[in-house]
């Protein structure tokens, strides 16, 4: 008889899997044992959201969101840790991985790489505390990815050194906003910056949209709605007619604009620009890509035990019913996908170590290694997000009816 004892055998493997961010994995673990952070699936839209920000805020207070600012702002200054904390939320409510995904990666990401020290010093304490809880308006209804030619404008007025937002016509909506429908209370608004009868491009403008529970003046939110799930995240859309923000409002770490409205850029080609400026935004692909990862781990998870333990058709050599995994075609739907699903989880660890490199001083990374890692971290997202969808269906299908049942969170 072997002496292998198969607990330690697990221990070692998940040592091993875990990695550079093995402590960071380990905290996450240890709080997702909390009972505010079980899964629920039969919460109404209004309570389950509610219930997210609960969530959200319980996170605030953890070291897990402030390893993605600079200690100069209240940090930890490890981004690399903090995509591997945002990964495993993964492994819980997806809800709640989206809303932080919106709160502290998109919203305050926004605001540490494109803004300028004041709006660092100004904000982002209260983004890491969840005490300003926010939005990130990029997606439009008529334009969905098309980020460079979205249509919502920020025109500059001279006479009252404000910039003018608006939403031109219903295509130019901001749609499918995570933190809108319900709680978000400033948004990162990308328009197209006119001034001087020039247009310069995308730019990125925060703009308040609540006071307290209430919509401000010129600001029109809609509902998306139920959801086939994930109906924690109260995403929804936002118009703006000719609402007027100070001119501190621009983020302008890639273009200023200043009292008189003279536009000035270190970038002078418009296009380097506009890439340069969603380039920095690359650590929401990667943070996605890692969540996905976690899903397909989960969905896994639940099938491959579940083959384990459910039995159907007898075996005439033994008289006893067979454990389904036993069966050669429940192998080949799941085995292969558990295989490749490591092989993903490698891959995302790999690109995780080269984000942390980048953003460990990105001014100072050759521009070539930028380009390729945005490269990268686009193919390896589609990559694990294509693989998540299909995995996960495979698993509901491998699980029969169970698989369709709300709580066994396929």
């Amino acid at each position: 008889m072997s002496d292998t004892n198969p607990t330690s055998d697990a221990d070692s493997l998940r040592t091993f899997l875990d990695g550079h961010w093995a402590e960071v994995r380990d905290m996450v673990r240890e709080r997702a044992k909390e009972p505010l952070f079980h899964p629920v699936h039969d919460l109404p839209t209004d309570e389950y959201r509610e219930h997210v920000l609960k969530q959200l805020k319980a996170i605030a207070k953890t070291e897990g969101p402030r390893l993605l600012f600079p200690e100069e702002y209240g940090g930890e200054g490890d981004i690399g840790g903090a995509v591997t904390a945002f990964e495993m939320l993964g492994a819980g409510d997806l809800s709640l991985l989206t809303k932080a995904g919106v709160q502290f990666g998109l919203f305050g990401g926004a605001i540490l790489h494109l803004g300028n020290e004041g709006h660092r010093e100004r904000y982002l304490r209260e983004v890491m505390d969840a005490e300003l809880l926010g939005c990130f308006a990029m997606t439009e209804t008529g334009h969905g990815s098309d980020v460079q030619n979205v249509r919502t404008t920020a025109t500059y007025d001279p006479d009252s050194e404000e910039f003018v937002i608006n939403t031109p016509d219903e295509d130019a909506r901001k749609d499918y906003i995570g933190n809108a429908a319900d709680h978000g209370h400033m948004a990162v608004v990308f328009a197209q910056l006119l001034t001087r009868g020039e247009n310069h491009g995308v730019h990125a403008f925060l703009v308040p949209i609540r006071d307290g529970d209430e919509v401000l003046d010129g600001i029109a939110i809609e509902d998306c709605g139920h959801k086939a799930g994930m109906n924690g995240v109260d995403n929804g859309r936002i118009s703006f007619d000719h609402v007027r923000v100070p001119r501190e409002a621009l983020l302008d770490r890639y273009g200023q604009v200043d009292v008189e409205g003279m536009y000035s850029s270190p970038i002078e080609n418009d296009t380097k620009r506009f890439f340069t400026t969603v380039g920095t935004l690359v650590q929401g692909r990667i943070s996605v890509s890692g969540a996905a990862v976690s899903a397909s781990k989960v969905a896994l998870t639940i099938a491959i035990k579940y083959g384990l333990a459910r039995r159907q058709f007898e075996d005439p050599s033994t008289g006893e019913e067979v454990v389904i995994l036993d069966f050669l075609q429940h192998q080949r739907r799941l085995l292969p996908r558990l295989a490749k699903t490591y092989a993903l989880h490698f891959a995302q660890e790999a690109l995780v170590e080269k984000l942390d490199e980048a953003f460990s001083d990105l001014d100072a990374y050759p521009e070539d290694e930028k380009r390729r890692l945005e490269a990268l971290a686009a193919g390896v997202k589609a990559t694990t997000t294509w693989h998540a969808t299909d995995t996960i269906q495979e698993c509901r299908e491998a699980c029969g009816g169970a698989g369709y049942l709300s709580v066994n969170r396929l």
